[in-house]
């Protein structure tokens, strides 16, 4: 987080340019941004990454209250609106 340069209190209302990330959500970006594979692939670290895709899906279903397979995941904001259309 950006400190003020000043004793006054620090109020950021920008997020529509970039958010404060939480700790624990920078902790388990970074553990997951080590990993490597294709999940669609059937070697070692494909089956890993799968793995990994899957237990993310059902973490984030639990917290909606959906079912995994309702969850589908895109690489980018316009994949996501044209998915949505």
């Amino acid at each position: 987080m950006v400190k003020p340069k000043s004793n006054r209190k620090f109020y950021y209302l920008d997020n529509a340019a970039a958010a404060p990330i939480a700790p624990e959500v920078q902790k388990e970006v970074t553990r997951a941004m080590k990993l490597t594979g294709n999940p669609s692939s059937f070697n070692d670290a494909g089956r890993r990454s799968a793995e990994e895709l899957k237990k993310a899906r059902l973490t984030v279903a639990r917290f909606l209250g959906a079912h995994p397979e309702e969850i589908i995941f895109t690489s980018s904001g316009s994949e996501a609106n044209n998915l949505a259309i």
